[in-house]
């Protein structure tokens, strides 16, 4: 004899609670620190949320396994070693440029090109590579093509508002699609 199971029915606009694994949308609030100084990097509020498609890469592994399993309304609040975020400074990364790979029709772009300031440059390929530009000479102009949070350690606190099944246009396309589709 076969025994089948009751189905029982939500209430109207009630969801079953997601967990956060692959594939799934999530939408969270936080407050990104580094941790040694307590200085405030990013504030992420509910007016505007960060969503993203989970399991794709698209963001730190160690920030991505600091989530997992958690559903909306769990809070999180971890901290990444350098290791597990941007890594460590390359001191490779950090180049004397000549002075003349800034001029503009003949002369120094000074007002691009000022220390403190993070400029956008292209690699041979023609990619894009943002440096920060430390210091200017007379004859060469030292960028720091690091990233800015290389050699940080991050500390994550907040919130998940969110988790739902991506669509299978966001699974395509790899990425988090706003209200009412495409938002690129």
């Amino acid at each position: 004899m076969l025994a089948f199971a009751q189905k029982k029915s939500l209430p109207l606009g009630k969801t079953i609670p997601m967990n956060i694994e692959k594939d799934a949308v999530v939408g969270i609030t936080y407050t990104l620190k580094e941790a040694n100084s307590g200085d405030v990097v990013e504030t992420v509020t509910e007016a505007q949320p960060f969503y993203f498609l989970f399991g794709f890469g698209n963001l730190l592994e160690e920030f991505e396994g600091n989530l997992q399993g958690k559903r909306s309304g769990d809070s999180f609040d971890f901290k990444l070693s350098p290791e597990q975020a941007y890594g460590p400074v390359d001191s490779t990364a950090i180049v004397d440029l000549p002075v003349s790979a800034f001029m503009i029709q003949g002369r120094f772009a000074e007002e691009y090109v000022k220390e403190g300031e993070t400029i956008q440059m292209q690699d041979p390929d023609g990619n894009a590579l943002p440096g920060k530009v430390l210091k200017r000479g007379l004859e060469t102009v030292t960028i720091d093509f690091n990233h800015p949070m290389a050699g940080k350690h991050l500390h994550f606190a907040g919130t998940v508002v969110e988790v739902r099944s991506a669509t299978e246009e966001e699974l395509d396309h790899g990425h988090v699609h706003g209200p009412g589709g495409h938002h690129h």
